[in-house]
């Protein structure tokens, strides 16, 4: 074959490939497509603060037995309102599902209904012992996550305290101090609605000592007997809260 026709020949063939390979850049690619995002697990581990609001049921327990002058009838407390906030931290070994530990912090007002008349024999019998008004805790928490929802246990310190009572002064005797100490357990549930924000419910019980008893002061002047009362140490209390966390 004659050189010119060949040296066209192959310049013809080389323009042929560089226009087919032009034609399948631009040809769509079978690549696979991206994968979606991968979204974070959930975990409880973190840091919050909350408010809460719930029932207190009544506190009153046993009966009043003085040695001298007998037993009184009546005084029971009934429950009320209670309410506060809480601050806490808690962390979760493993994401998604698993174990939760924690430490809470809380205190509440409490606005417990009043004792009901008590009498010894069929005279009054004042109580000078000082009311609850608040109480809070600080307690360790232990619970398993289900992914957004928490099961968990506490328990750990309580304290409380209130006002003296307003016939205080006629008692001549040791009043018990306003201020008392004791424990508290709980249980409950909480469920996170975001990543940021959950809601929980639940059962608190506190048993804030039992002060000793004293004596009963009888005052014929009145006449009226004034003596310590009923103790209010153990009382539940069930609460709804909000918590925020960080």
């Amino acid at each position: 074959m004659p050189k010119p026709i060949s040296a066209a020949l192959l310049g013809l063939a080389a323009g042929l490939v560089a226009t087919l390979g032009v034609h399948a850049a631009d040809l769509p690619r079978s690549a696979a497509p991206p994968l979606p995002p991968t979204l974070p697990v959930f975990t409880w581990t973190g840091f919050y603060v909350g408010a809460n609001a719930g029932y207190g049921f009544g506190s009153g327990s046993g009966s009043v037995t003085d040695p001298t002058y007998g037993t009184v009838t009546g005084g029971g407390r009934g429950g009320g309102f209670a309410g506060g906030g809480q601050v806490g931290y808690n962390y979760q070994f493993t994401p998604g599902s698993g174990f939760v530990v924690g430490l809470e912090a809380d205190i509440q007002a409490a606005a417990f209904a009043k004792a009901d008349a008590a009498y010894l024999g069929t005279t009054p019998y004042y109580s000078v012992r000082p009311s609850l008004d608040y109480f809070g805790t600080v307690r360790g928490r232990v619970g398993y996550a289900l992914d957004r929802v928490l099961i968990y246990g506490t328990g750990g310190f309580a304290y409380g305290g209130g006002a003296r009572a307003s016939n205080a002064s006629a008692y001549p005797y040791t009043l018990p101090d306003s201020g008392r100490t004791g424990y508290a357990v709980s249980g409950g549930i909480e469920y996170a609605f975001t990543a940021k924000l959950s809601a929980k419910i639940e059962a608190l019980y506190l048993n804030l000592g039992r002060p000793t008893g004293g004596a009963t002061y009888y005052d014929s002047a009145v006449p009226a007997y004034y003596g310590l009362g009923r103790s209010d140490s153990g009382f539940g209390v069930v609460l709804a809260g909000l918590n925020y966390r960080f």
